[in-house]
């Protein structure tokens, strides 16, 4: 079968045990349990029509689809990292449990942790790369050369966390479902049926991947800061802090931009070095690992015709 020339353009995160992906009106996440079983979390897409003509802006686009994205995984990974080793027999105590905790102020909060930790984390490799590139002032002294060392920095430090962590088992098995979720996605941009075969043969890289994004910030930043000073320090660190909306905003114009290109020779390549650090967050995944994404997958399309039926109002954020 030929390419979709248009198809929607769906998105997804790797969970302890499953895959998460996204929709036009949902979200669906399915994981497998340690009975073998597998099992749903659903949640409605909520069209918020204040911030509906902001997510049409480029640039500020990127910044409010990072933080929905980040909110809405938490959620998710929430529910499978508490249920995954859970006796299903005791599914029905914990959500018990849950609603005593007063469930929607449980649901916010943990939104709020998934944006706060992806800011924090974003200070962090921002900010450690400024004090590691200032040592070396000594020797590097001009602003050029002090960018190119703190970019370097950055990028060592990033290779560096996502190797070690992968060497742990639950987080290598979580690159194996990032693996098939973009399998998953390939498959059906493709227009093959949607199989355990058909999407073993996919290539686990996505030219969308949020990994991708990671590392376009490097890029995008280190010509970014080229338009302010380095010195002194703290001019240099208020700039850092101030300008990671900026560098956010243009680095997922970036990645969009990517994606669009893909299939034209010559630009194809703008996003290789995304898909080359996608080696590193992604493995190969099992047969078992790609039948809950598919499981995921297709219970997203379910709901998603479901809702399209009762024209639920809808927004895109990839």
């Amino acid at each position: 079968m030929s390419k979709q020339k248009n198809p929607p353009a769906y998105g997804g995160q790797a969970v302890v045990e499953g895959v998460m992906f996204g929709g036009k009106r949902n979200y669906v996440t399915a994981i497998r349990r340690n009975d073998g079983s597998i099992n749903f979390f659903k949640l409605p897409r909520k069209a918020d029509t204040k911030l509906a003509a902001f997510k049409k802006i480029p640039f500020l686009r990127g910044i409010l689809a990072i933080i929905e994205a980040s909110a809405n995984g938490t959620k998710h990974l929430n529910f499978s990292s508490e249920r995954y080793e859970l006796d299903p027999a005791d599914d029905e105590t914990l959500e018990k449990e849950e609603k005593k905790g007063s469930g929607l102020s449980m649901f916010f909060s943990i939104a709020a942790i998934g944006v706060l930790s992806f800011l924090f984390s974003k200070f962090v490799f921002t900010l450690v790369p400024v004090f590691l590139a200032e040592l070396t002032r000594p020797v590097f002294s001009s602003d050029t050369a002090q960018i190119a060392v703190e970019s370097l920095f950055k990028l060592i430090l990033l290779l560096s966390y996502i190797y070690f962590l992968s060497m742990t088992p639950l987080i290598k098995r979580v690159f194996q479902y990032h693996g098939a979720e973009h399998k998953v996605i390939n498959c059906y941009e493709q227009n093959l049926p949607i199989t355990v075969e058909n999407v073993q043969k996919q290539s686990r890289l996505h030219y969308r991947c949020g990994s991708s994004f990671i590392l376009f910030t490097i890029i995008v930043g280190m010509f970014v800061y080229l338009l302010v000073p380095t010195d002194p320090l703290w001019v240099r660190i208020l700039d850092r802090v101030a300008l990671i909306p900026v560098v956010l905003g243009i680095s997922f114009e970036v990645l969009q931009l990517t994606n669009k290109v893909r299939h034209i020779p010559g630009l194809k390549v703008l996003g290789y070095p995304g898909l080359w650090l996608q080696l590193l967050t992604t493995k190969e995944p099992k047969n078992d690992q790609v039948e809950v994404a598919i499981e995921s997958f297709n219970e997203l399309l379910r709901m998603e015709e479901i809702s399209a039926e009762n024209r639920q109002p809808s927004h895109v954020v990839i």
